[in-house]
């Protein structure tokens, strides 16, 4: 099987500008908007023609009546790369954070060169836009807290986000025993109260239903003991008001 790997920024170069003359001065004869993009503007120079980001044409002063180099024009291919990949970036993180890995595998999908990917992590991450340690224990906390889940499950979330092994850790040390206990407690009870049987098959049946959802055997163990207590209290309170 081959792998097809990302072009770097000298092969885009030479893709963008293949057909430009090398060694004579390009003047733009036009500049346009490009149809169906608020922010990306074609930039003609006679018979040849390049696409640039908006901000990229600011930059550079691409106006009619500008002239460049063909090495000029290259440097500005790899400016409006790194320009639309930190563009798809911002846009990836309009509707929640990610992790690096995360932004990583999207702006391959986009076909973004390797060089330029790390380039605009770097950006991303100077600006906080990107945060892996924050990530990690935001994460750990919501899904304890809300989703009810224990931390093994929790810890092979962040595993399969791409956050590192250390801060896993970290995020997950936050976590204090006794809220990861009242997780489990309160998912186990309301799991225990839905079945109908006895106490071994309630015992059985929410055991199980707690580990597949992270929690750790002995905490399991420590919620079913909890739970059968609570069990014989009830039915102890129940003999004792029974009217017959």
């Amino acid at each position: 099987m081959v792998i097809q790997l990302n072009p770097e920024p000298e092969e885009q170069e030479a893709q963008a500008l293949s057909d430009f003359p090398e060694g004579e001065l390009l003047v733009i004869t036009k500049v346009e908007r490009q149809k169906k993009s608020d922010h990306r503007y074609i930039i003609h120079f006679g018979e040849y023609n390049m696409t640039v980001h908006e901000d990229v044409m600011i930059k550079y002063r691409m106006i009619s009546g500008s002239s460049f180099m063909k090495d000029d024009l290259e440097e500005i291919v790899v400016a409006d790369e790194r320009q639309r990949a930190y563009v798809e970036g911002l846009r990836y993180l309009e509707r929640k954070p990610r992790t690096a890995q995360e932004m990583a595998r999207r702006l391959r999908e986009k076909e973004i060169g390797e060089t330029i990917i790390a380039e605009v992590l770097q950006r991303l991450q100077q600006e906080r836009l990107i945060d892996d340690p924050l990530y990690a224990k935001q994460w750990a906390e919501q899904r304890i807290m809300n989703q009810r889940k224990g931390k093994l499950w929790i810890r092979q979330e962040l595993r399969e986000k791409g956050i590192d092994k250390l801060l896993i850790s970290e995020a997950l040390e936050n976590i204090s025993p006794e809220e990861e206990l009242e997780s489990a407690l309160q998912t186990g009870r309301k799991k225990w109260n839905m079945i109908r049987g006895d106490v071994n098959d309630k015992r059985r049946k929410t055991g199980a239903f707690l580990m597949r959802r992270g929690f750790s055997g002995d905490l399991v163990r420590q919620v079913m003991n909890i739970l059968r207590e609570e069990e014989d209290f009830a039915g102890e309170d129940e003999e004792f008001y029974d009217p017959d």
